[in-house]
Order: structure tokens, then sequence, then C-alpha cells
């Protein structure tokens, strides 16, 4: 992955735009919509005022974000909805006509909010901003062509706003296709690590972990190590970390004295979420946590055979415990074919997030406003 080595350079690239008002990118199809969420809006202006801002997705149905012909690279995505949808939406993306996704990942957890709770994230690969206006810049090069898409697994019809930006012209042959894989340990099974990723085959570099950890038990939880396995590793991993919150980049139980759990947000890591207990239905810790491999890629020749990661406390003694925490991870990574072996798609019971009781729904609420 690599970027301008200076912005003033001219590139021979054109910029285009996918979104509600050009579901195709076309050269000067903005702004054209007659029809559209907000048609009833702008029924006094018309054509050109906000016509087609968002889409609706119904329940149980995919829709497709966009469909890019010929080669190219996403260079940006701009997303929202609202909270209650970050866990029901499924994001994919597939690349060059391949039928299996490359991309398949919860919306929220894409994008570092993976537990329906809104977390500011400032880094320099996914900007989540208030309130839930999500961003990936994540480059995402192909070579015939595009597809994003969004399967709304829940049983409402869900709003949804939307900007994909792209660069045509360029020369992406010797560039790697971007992978984001999801997997769920809940509960993580008794002395086994969470996997990450595992099964992958071809030449290759890891980018990116995300993990929305639940915790399941007192005490500390983030002892275990993340381990590496590559290219023909066993047995032993090539890359093994030294503790959970040393690899996402804080240290000593990321507890500055005097305020606990500390959440931070920087360009390559950080924790920006703590969710702790309320005293009622929100019984158990809950964190998120990224760590973007931009300026140390960690390089593969051959594959990825697994990546893991324990989960560890203390017992007496100044022994370590063995946890059975949630653990929701995914994993960025660019390979040189446009699939991978991946986990079998989540159920809906698979991505459902318990964070306590539903609240009673205010019948004279405001409708919300658009973003």
């Amino acid at each position: 992955m690599t970027f301008p080595a200076s912005l003033s350079s001219l590139c021979a690239v054109q910029t285009r735009s996918i979104s509600p008002e050009n579901f195709d990118g076309s050269v000067g199809g903005g702004a054209r919509a007659t029809d559209g969420t907000g048609a009833s809006c702008a029924r006094d202006l018309g054509p050109g005022w906000k016509i087609s801002p968002s889409v609706d997705v119904k329940a149980g149905e995919t829709f497709d974000l966009a469909n890019i012909d010929g080669a190219g690279k996403i260079t940006h995505i701009w997303i929202t909805t609202h909270t209650d949808n970050w866990r029901t939406l499924i994001l994919r993306a597939y690349w060059d006509g391949a039928s299996d996704p490359a991309v398949e990942v919860p919306y929220g957890d894409f994008f570092c909010n993976g537990w329906g709770v809104f977390a500011q994230v400032n880094s320099q690969m996914i900007a989540a901003n208030p309130h839930g206006g999500f961003n990936s810049y994540w480059p995402m090069p192909f070579r015939t062509g595009a597809r994003l898409t969004i399967e709304n697994t829940s049983t409402v019809d869900v709003r949804v706003y939307y900007q994909v930006t792209y660069e045509t012209g360029g020369d992406y042959a010797g560039e790697g296709y971007f992978h984001a894989q999801w997997h769920r340990s809940n509960p993580l099974d008794e002395l086994v690590p969470h996997t990450i990723l595992e099964g992958i085959e071809g030449q290759g570099h890891y980018v990116g972990t995300y993990i929305a950890w639940g915790v399941n038990s007192n005490g500390w939880w983030g002892e275990g190590e993340i381990k590496f396995y590559m290219d023909d590793d066993t047995d032993h991993p090539t890359i093994c970390g030294t503790g959970t919150e040393d690899y996402f980049g804080g240290a000593w139980n990321f507890d500055v004295p005097g305020q606990g759990y500390t959440a931070f947000s920087t360009p390559y890591l950080g924790m920006p979420q703590v969710i702790r207990p309320d005293g009622l239905y929100v019984s158990q810790q809950r964190f998120g946590m990224y760590r973007w491999h931009v300026a140390d890629p960690i390089h593969f020749a051959t594959g990825l055979p697994r990546v893991d990661i324990q989960a560890l406390g203390w017992r007496s003694g100044w022994r370590y415990l063995p946890l059975r925490d949630d653990i929701a991870s995914t994993a960025m990574f660019y390979l040189d074919r446009p699939t991978a072996r991946r986990p079998k798609t989540p159920s809906a019971d698979e991505l459902e997030v318990h964070l306590g009781a539903t609240p009673v729904p205010d019948i004279g609420a405001t409708p919300p406003r658009e973003p």
C-alpha cells in the first residue's frame, strides 16, 4: 500500500463519486434525481435540491452501494445510518467479478464501532465522527470492476446515506486486493485462543485489526498475546506479541491512575471505546480497540496460516487465568488475489449485541433529522 509522494504531484487519473444522487458515478450525472427519499422535503424547490440523499434498504434485502466497471481504486467511503443498525447490516466488497466477497464485515465493526454505541475514532484509516458519520480511507484497488453491497439482516427497513469516492485511469496491476474478515467467539472456548484470521493463501501484507472485546468476568482481561503464523509456520509463530494492551499501543492495563480505563485514539492505534457497567442491565465492561499496520505492514510470501489472540487475566499466586470472553475481531489485509478463504457468513443471532434492555419508544418523539 502506497500513498502519493507529494500531494502536489500531478496524476493522470480522474475522480468519480457514487451516491444516491449519482448511482453510477457518471460524468455530469449528479443532482439529476426527480424522485427519492428527499423528494417531499424538496417539493417547493424541485430537481437539484437534495431529492435523493439516501436509500431505504428493506428488511432481509441486499442493496448495491456501488457497481464500477473497469480498473480503478476506491479512495474514500462515507456512510451513516442509525445506531440500532450497526450490527444488523453487513458490508461486503467484491473485486473483478468474483462471486465471493473479499470484504464481509458487520457495518459497525468495519468502522471501529462494534457495540452499537458511538465512539469517536481519530485514525488515519478510519474516522468515526459525531454522531455516526463513518469514514474509510483504506485504498481499495481493482483491475476490472468493483461491487460494494450492504445487507439488512434485521426485521425493519433501514435508511442509509453514503458516498463512495474512487479514481480511474491509473495502473493498478501491481497492487494487492483489499480484504476484511470478521470472526466472533461468544463466548471464547475454554483454553483456546480467539481466531482473528486463518487459512489465507497467497502473497500479501496484513494491515489492520479491530476488536470489540466484551469482558465476562471481574479483573484484568488483556494479558494475552497476539500471534502471527506466517508462510510455513505451524506449531510456533514468527511474530508473537507481549500482551493485548501492548499490541494496541497502551500499557499497564490502559489505567491512568485515578481515572481507570482511559480511551485514546491516534493515527495508527487506539482504544476509543470503554463501555462501563451502568448498575442495571449493562453489567459487564466492553472495549473497542484498533491497530493499523500502515507504517509497519506485516508481509507474508505464501500465506497467513493463522492469526490469533489469547484472553488472559490473573488468578491467585500470580498465575494466568484463561478467560471466556465475547471477542469479535475484524482483520484487514491486502492479497495478490481477489478472494480468500473466509469464515461462514454470520447469522443474525451470531451478530447480535446484548447491551441492555430495549428502551420504551417515545410515541411523541420528533422524527430524526437527516445528517
